[in-house]
């Protein structure tokens, strides 16, 4: 790696670290950090299975494939990001900076992607295409979770960010399946 790139690098390093204790700062604030450990628990699965119940009593018969793409996109999202983490295998933030406090433990050892963020984004994004009127509480609830990964003291924003990405990805393979076999 060229020098000049090895600084920007390290530039960019120092200022996620900066932000991640800077966002992880809020959970000193006792009701900051239940509100994010409750937002990370359900993003652990529970909220979106309301979420999908709510869309399948909203669409009905219609709603079975898109929550079927649903659950098969998650399948696949755990084990692209299980394969990420291993390869990358980055520590969590906590392993370098001690002025950070994880206020939930982790579900697994390495910080990149952010898993929780991958799901949010993809099933945010199938619900707002099949049931637009859900929007207003899948679309807070992904920014919330998101928001949580950093607040807790779980992930970087370079995580949160390539968590989202892969999470559009595959919310946009799925969707690009159901809108072919319509």
């Amino acid at each position: 790696m060229h020098q000049r790139q090895s600084s920007l690098l390290h530039r960019y390093l120092h200022w996620e670290q900066a932000l991640t204790i800077s966002a992880n700062r809020l959970s000193r604030q006792a009701w900051v950090r239940r509100l994010f450990t409750l937002i990370s628990r359900l993003g652990n699965g529970w909220g979106w299975a309301a979420i999908l119940f709510a869309l399948l009593m909203q669409g009905g018969r219609e709603a079975v494939l898109p929550i079927f793409w649903m659950l098969v996109t998650t399948v696949i999202g755990i084990a692209l990001y299980g394969s990420i983490k291993r390869l990358a295998a980055r520590p969590r933030p906590s392993e370098h900076c001690h002025r950070i406090m994880v206020s939930e433990p982790p579900l697994d050892q390495f910080s990149f992607p952010s898993g929780h963020t991958l799901h949010a984004v993809n099933f945010t994004l199938q619900i707002l295409f099949f049931a637009p009127v859900l929007g207003w509480v899948a679309v807070p609830f992904a920014l919330l979770i998101a928001a949580s990964r950093l607040i807790l003291g779980l992930h970087y924003l370079s995580d949160v960010v390539v968590g989202a990405v892969l999470g559009m990805l595959l919310a946009t393979f799925a969707l690009a399946l159901q809108i072919t076999v319509m």
